[in-house]
C-alpha cells in the first residue's frame, strides 16, 4: 500500500492567493479616495460662461459646477462613505455596499456629462441680471471641469467594480473586542468531603466523590 505524504506549502504558495486581494484593495482605496476628491474639486470650479444683454451692454456671467448640478458632489460624498463602509461589513453586506460604491461612480459620471452642455443655470442668471424672465445667456461656452468630474466619477466606479470582484478577499474590522453571546463554561468546584451538599452535587454530575482525580 502506498502512502502519499502531503508536502507543506511554501511561503510563496501560501501568499499567492493574498496578492490579488492586497493589490485590489490598495488600488480601490486609491481610486475611490482620489475620485471623490477630484469630483468634489471639479464641482466647485467654473463650468460655463456667457453674457446677458442689459441696458449698459453685455454683462458677463459664469456658473460653477454646484450651480449647474449638485449631484456629482453629493454622489462623491456617498461614494467616499461607501468606500469606508466596505470594511465594516462582510459577505452580503459587503457586496451591497460595493454595489452602492459603483452606482455612486456611475451616477457621478452621468450627472457630470449631463451638466457639461447644460445652459439652464446661465439662463437663470441672465434673467436675474436683465430683469427679463424670458432672457437667455448669449456667447455660451463651457470649460473642461465637467469632464474632470467625469474622470473622478470613473475612478469611483472603478473602485466599486474592484470591491465587487475582490471584496471577499479584503479584511474586515477586527472583532477582537466584541463580546460573544455564548455563556462561558465554568469549571466545577472541587468536592469537599466534609460538606454533604458537595457530595450530592458530585453524584448528580455522575462523579465519584470518594476517588481522587487522576494525575
Amino acid at each position: 500500500m502506498e502512502y502519499v505524504t502531503a508536502l507543506p506549502r511554501t511561503r510563496t504558495e501560501a501568499a499567492a492567493p493574498a496578492r490579488p486581494g492586497r493589490r485590489s484593495l490598495a488600488l480601490a482605496l486609491l481610486c475611490g479616495a482620489l475620485g471623490a476628491a477630484v469630483a468634489l474639486l471639479a464641482s466647485r470650479q467654473r463650468w460655463a460662461e456667457g453674457t446677458a444683454t442689459v441696458a449698459g451692454g453685455a454683462f458677463p456671467l459664469s456658473v460653477d459646477g454646484s450651480d449647474v448640478t449638485g449631484v456629482p458632489a453629493a454622489l462623491a460624498v456617498v461614494g467616499l462613505a461607501a468606500l469606508v463602509a466596505v470594511f465594516a461589513v462582510r459577505r452580503t453586506g459587503r457586496f451591497l455596499v460595493a454595489g452602492l460604491l459603483a452606482l455612486s461612480g456611475a451616477g457621478t459620471v452621468a450627472a457630470a456629462l449631463a451638466g457639461a452642455s447644460d445652459g439652464a443655470a446661465l439662463d437663470e442668471k441672465a434673467a436675474q441680471a436683465s430683469g427679463d424672465t424670458a432672457a437667455t445667456a448669449a456667447s455660451l461656452s463651457h470649460t473642461a471641469w465637467p469632464y474632470v468630474a467625469v474622470a473622478g466619477g470613473a475612478l469611483i466606479l472603478l473602485a466599486g467594480l474592484l470591491a465587487l470582484a475582490y471584496g471577499r478577499l479584503w479584511p474586515a474590522m477586527s472583532g477582537r473586542y466584541e463580546r460573544s453571546g455564548a455563556p462561558r463554561a465554568r469549571a466545577p468546584r472541587p468536592v469537599d468531603p466534609d460538606r454533604p451538599e458537595d457530595l450530592w452535587k458530585a453524584l448528580d454530575r455522575g462523579e465519584d466523590p470518594t476517588t481522587d482525580d487522576p494525575a
